[in-house]
């Protein structure tokens, strides 16, 4: 089958209630702000709105909210043919906590929620097939069958070919303890071509200093091909078997960090997908960097997620505004950096799914 640009995010969909006050709890917040998110489908409209070609594969409850959620794809250009709604389970819920810095915290309302629900046998395995890349995240592990499905459809995108874009975004109420969550994420890790987490993330995976080598390193398997670590208004580490470094982030008047590393993601993968070969050439990466970077900044300017996600005219503004001398080139590896790598391979220091 010809490999098309398609990008494709699987797992869930839902709704974020937003306050309109931030640095409240939900209890004192005095309204909220109805928002569409949920990271694959975030991931899959800010492709779109860059100009990309993508399609969501979820579900969602037949019912208002749900109907509502599809017609956001329809309104951004993703494809929907993926998407499936259950007659019997509501469309999952998110009340979001929003900090002075911008920063949040959720709850969930999910009992089970639709997109929980989702079954192998409802995959669009043709949609998958035909992808360039399959991102997804850890949520849809948490529960059957969605997890099942979730480990069908990447056996789809490994036997097809397709690139495995991996986000765990680690939400801990949702698992039943922190060690199971670990142990969620883990299991696929070895897997995905392309990993992208935050430093939370990291020094919850490994317990070691979030802002170091040795974390990331120690995270690194042999069929991974770049490992990004995302630290939010700061930027973006990168790391590939032949080089590392850091790109400095783009500050911005933050609101609401909801959303902004989906941004981050779908604006790596929208540059991705047009040269598959992009994360081999450090100069090009960097480049490509710097754009997600500025995807995520424009996305903490305003609440919610789908809502604040930026066209390309504007990310590319925003760059033009960036002082050159603000992106300095990174070093590449010595070879001491690449034995450590190998190092940690043989070591084993992923577990094995």
């Amino acid at each position: 089958m010809e490999r098309s640009s398609l990008i494709v995010a699987f797992g869930e969909m839902l709704i974020d209630f937003v306050p309109t006050v931030g640095g409240l709890s939900l209890a004192d917040a005095p309204a909220f702000k109805k928002a569409p998110g949920g990271a694959p489908a975030n991931v899959a409209v800010a492709v779109s709105r860059l100009g990309g070609h993508s399609a969501f594969i979820g579900k969602v409850g037949e019912d208002e909210f749900g109907y509502m959620l599809a017609e956001i794809l329809k309104q951004n250009k993703v494809e929907d043919r993926g998407m499936r709604f259950d007659p019997h389970a509501r469309t999952a819920l998110a009340f979001v906590t929003l900090k002075e810095d911008g920063e949040r915290e959720f709850m969930f309302y999910r009992n089970p929620s639709a997109d929980m629900l989702l079954r192998p046998d409802e995959l669009d395995e043709e949609l998958i097939s035909k992808a360039s890349v399959l991102h997804y995240g850890s949520i849809s592990l948490i529960s059957e069958p969605c997890r099942s499905a979730h480990l069908a459809a990447m056996d789809v995108a490994s036997k097809a070919g397709v690139l495995l874009s991996y986000d765990p975004n680690l939400r801990l109420p949702l698992w039943p303890s922190a060690e199971e969550a670990r142990k969620g994420i883990l299991s696929i890790w070895d897997r995905a071509d392309l990993i992208k987490v935050s430093e939370e993330e990291l020094q919850f995976l490994t317990g070691k200093d979030p802002f170091s080598d040795e974390a990331a390193l120690s995270v690194w398997h042999s069929n991974l091909k770049l490992l990004l670590v995302t630290e939010g208004h700061r930027g973006c580490r990168y790391y590939t078997s032949d080089f590392h470094g850091r790109v400095d982030g783009i500050k911005v008047q933050a609101v609401d960090t909801t959303g902004a590393g989906d941004a981050f993601v779908g604006g790596l993968l929208s540059q991705l997908v047009g040269d598959l070969s992009l994360y081999k050439d450090e100069q090009r990466l960097r480049a490509a960097l710097k754009f997600a970077n500025a995807c995520g900044a424009i996305t903490t300017t305003e609440r919610g997620a789908i809502p604040a996600l930026p066209d390309r005219d504007t990310v590319l503004r925003l760059i033009d505004e960036i002082p050159k001398s603000r992106i300095p080139r990174a070093p590449s590896w010595s070879n001491i950096t690449r034995w450590r790598l190998e190092d940690h391979e043989h070591e084993g220091a992923v577990p094995a799914a």
